[in-house]
């Protein structure tokens, strides 16, 4: 039985990829490089900032220092809030009917991102419900950011040990990981957790290694989860 649910952000809940994907652009031309849009979502997507960053110059031969690293990630975050500030966070169809319900089913909720922790609790404002998710694991809180492992098994130990308390212990197979990327997934099934998958950026056959695959999360409801997780 499912009894929480711990949400990806950027591509499950918010549909900001091709937002980060036209920032690190901006970022690396601004450097004297470039990257191709086939090479990011081949390679990059799905990695936080720094990850991203660091990827992106050995590819071309750099250890790049902690020092430049944060100068482009803080670059690229400034370009996105003044974005988010002008057009407000674009919010995919049917997530917050999804967390509704599951709120109304009093389920655990929480994020598990590699974005920064302002844009997480920007946009769970922005739709009303950031007081209902009882953790939220961003980039600033992990080391190693996905596929490492590192994000979930936090995620779960905050929903154990968070008030309030849950009447028994939560275990990984009651917790549910909604990914739109392989690296996400991979993160979520070392930490021991169901996963479905969201074809929201790649396709249903790149994502065969979650549990169960859908098209979009404006494509299920509650119960439908509920259904295809009634055996785990």
């Amino acid at each position: 039985m499912i009894r929480a649910i711990l949400f990806d952000f950027n591509g499950v809940l918010v549909d900001d990829e091709p937002i980060h994907l036209e920032l690190v652009q901006k970022v690396l031309a601004a450097e004297g490089m470039s990257i191709s849009d086939e090479d990011y979502y081949a390679h990059y997507l799905g990695l936080d900032d720094k990850s991203c960053f660091r990827k992106v110059l050995e590819a071309r031969g750099e250890t790049p220092s902690t020092e430049r690293l944060f100068r482009l990630m803080a670059r690229k975050s400034a370009y996105y809030q003044m974005r988010i500030h002008k057009d407000g966070f674009p919010v995919f169809p049917g997530c917050i009917d999804l967390i509704t319900e599951a709120i109304d089913a009093e389920l655990m909720l929480g994020v598990i991102s590699g974005a920064l922790k302002d844009e997480v609790e920007g946009a769970l404002q922005q739709m009303g419900v950031r007081q209902h998710f009882k953790c939220l694991v961003a980039a600033e809180d992990v080391e190693l950011g996905k596929p490492d492992p590192q994000g979930y098994r936090l995620g779960l130990t905050l929903l154990n040990s968070e008030p309030p308390l849950p009447s028994r212990l939560l275990h990984p197979h009651e917790v549910l990981a909604i990914e739109d990327s392989p690296t996400g997934l991979q993160a979520a099934r070392q930490s021991g957790l169901q996963t479905l998958a969201v074809a929201h950026t790649y396709s249903a056959s790149e994502l065969t290694m979650a549990d169960h695959v859908i098209a979009a999360l404006a494509d299920v409801r509650l119960q439908d989860v509920r259904t295809l997780f009634a055996g785990a």
